[in-house]
């Protein structure tokens, strides 16, 4: 765990930046003071003549020492990695000390001056309140009273009201611990307030940042508009609603710019002048001159101001595509569809055991009796259907599986092919090519349910490639990429029809009068239970159209391969 150190009583951690503002701002009065000095002594001499050389000259040597840190910043600051954030050290006894130092020397130069020396000791005894630690502070309060109290001594050894300007001195040295104290009170407090604040604006920064995150991971999208129809702010899935072929650029717009957003512009101004109860719902279809129209369902919320005139009142949009809520309706129906399928299953597959031991009896009574024999072996292969249909839903039910071993494909696919070649006795050797060319790579995949989406898929093309003369099929194996293995099924057929294509991997689809449907789906099923997928698409093979299958494995680094 990181051990924290606790931030300084005065000033917060991070307040360097405002040490440094501050200790400039000091320094230019320091400078300035100096120099105000320097006139005030040049003045005296020249019209007066009551000043003395002595005062003047000690006046140009503090101010030639006060501009030293305004002229040369950087020398006096230091390096940056210092990081120094209060005034100490060789720093404080170049300013404070000597600005007490020198105030005291010059009262004793000229006792009689018209200069108000306690005046003068304000400007150390406030700087270092201000900028150094406490401690720092009384004792800056106590040499600025014993320089003032010890200038006094030695004029009132020359001067007979040495009584009254040692009163007056006592009085502005205790003057010097209060603002001392003062200071110091207020420099702490003020301190501990821009600490609140820098902390304040450090969580709202967090939640702004962690609220625009949540708003552009939203599939739903989000508009915010003003009176003028202005959009003030969209995430990317309400850019992507708006757009034709490509999302909007994320600048402000307007909605009256695109005739396309016409209704969903004349949502916004119905709400606006509805009020309060403006509508909460509305739809809105944008119809592009060139191209398919899109219906948008809107939800609309008025966001009211404290100011009277509503000038920056705003309407919150949310768009969804209605489109993408009617497929996520379909989706919701056919997984509530799948959960009974399986349900039904479940219950089916004890009577059909039955049936078919039933059958099996039956048969071998009926012996001698070719017409029945023959309706024996009809129920028989009717009961094999439905027995695959429910091993087929059960599959899909099936919880997904723990993080299966590493596995790998290529000697599983030579041995599931030439299993497959040998079983199912598809005409001569060169009806089936299988060419693979991993290197060893590895893909997360448990082997029984890639031997089953090989086998569905060998399946499914074989009964395509039957309609073309000579039938093939071709199985490869090869890198799609530095990450990835692409398994492809390729054979010989017309491209399907696009409204067969879309409907390819869904449920208890079929063209077959006799097919389950159940294939492919179960395909995508499992390839997307270990971050595989699967995808058809139209080839030339061999010179003549084909249609291919290809599932594409994330490869396994070579440490998580082992």
């Amino acid at each position: 765990m990181t051990a924290w150190s606790a931030p300084s009583r005065r000033r917060p951690q991070d307040g360097h930046d405002t040490f440094l503002r501050l200790m400039r701002g000091f320094l230019r009065a320091r400078a300035a003071l100096a120099l105000a000095l320097v006139g005030a002594q040049g003045v005296a001499q020249v019209l007066t003549s009551s000043g003395s050389w002595e005062g003047l000259v000690w006046s140009a040597l503090y101010a030639s020492w006060a501009l030293v840190p305004v002229i040369r910043p950087a020398w006096w600051q230091g390096r940056p990695e210092e990081g120094h954030d209060a005034l100490r050290g060789w720093r404080w006894w170049s300013t404070i000390g000597a600005d007490v130092l020198a105030f005291a020397t010059l009262q004793a130069l000229e006792p009689a001056s018209a200069v108000p020396f306690p005046a003068l000791y304000i400007l150390p005894v406030l700087m270092s309140s201000v900028l150094a630690p406490r401690r720092m502070a009384w004792g800056a309060a106590a040499m600025a009273t014993l320089g003032l109290l010890g200038g006094s001594l030695w004029a009132g050894l020359l001067a007979p009201d040495w009584s009254t300007r040692w009163t007056g001195s006592g009085l502005a040295g205790m003057g010097y611990f209060a603002v001392a104290w003062l200071s110091a009170e207020l420099a702490e407090r003020l301190a501990g307030e821009q600490l609140a604040a820098q902390g304040s604006r450090a969580y709202a920064r967090q939640q702004s940042a962690l609220n625009q995150l949540v708003i552009d991971e939203l599939r739903e999208g989000v508009l915010v508009l003003d009176r003028e129809g202005i959009v003030r702010a969209a995430n990317p899935a309400a850019r992507a609603l708006l757009g034709r072929q490509q999302a909007v650029a994320a600048t402000t717009f307007h909605l009256a710019e695109v005739p396309a957003w016409g209704e969903l512009q004349a949502a916004v101004e119905r709400a606006w002048q509805q009020g309060p109860q403006g509508q909460e719902r509305a739809h809105a279809e944008l119809r592009w001159p060139d191209g398919p129209s899109r219906r948008l369902r809107v939800r609309l919320r008025l966001i009211r101001s404290a100011e009277s005139d509503g000038a920056e009142d705003l309407c919150l949009l949310l768009l969804e595509d209605h489109a993408t809520l009617v497929a996520r309706a379909r989706q919701e129906k056919l997984a509530s569809m799948g959960r009974m399928s399986a349900s039904i299953a479940h219950e089916i597959r004890n009577p059909l055991s039955a049936i078919a031991q039933a059958n099996a009896l039956l048969a071998e009574d009926l012996a001698g009796d070719a017409p029945a024999l023959r309706l024996a072996t009809m129920v028989e292969g009717n009961v094999k259907r439905l027995q695959r249909i429910v091993d087929e839903v059960a599959l899909l039910a099936a919880p997904l599986p723990a993080d299966a071993p590493p596995l790998d494909p290529g000697p599983l696919l030579t041995e599931v092919c030439a299993d497959w070649l040998h079983a199912q006795g598809h005409g001569p050797q060169g009806a089936l090519t299988c060419q693979v060319d991993a290197d060893g790579a590895r893909v997360a995949f448990d082997t029984d349910h890639l031997r089953r989406v090989l086998i569905n898929l060998l399946d499914n093309g074989w009964r395509h490639a039957q309609e073309a003369s000579p039938a093939w099929l071709q199985v490869s194996l090869r890198p799609a990429d530095d990450r990835h293995l692409r398994l492809s099924v390729v054979n010989p057929g017309e491209p399907l029809p696009p409204e067969v294509e879309r409907h390819l991997f869904e449920p208890f689809y079929s063209t077959r009068s006799r097919g389950s449907g159940l294939g492919l789906t179960i395909c995508r099923e499992l390839c997307e239970r270990y971050g595989a997928r699967i995808d058809y698409q139209a080839l030339m093979e061999r010179g003549v159209p084909a249609i291919g299958f290809v599932v594409t494995m994330r490869a396994l680094p070579a440490a998580e391969s082992r």
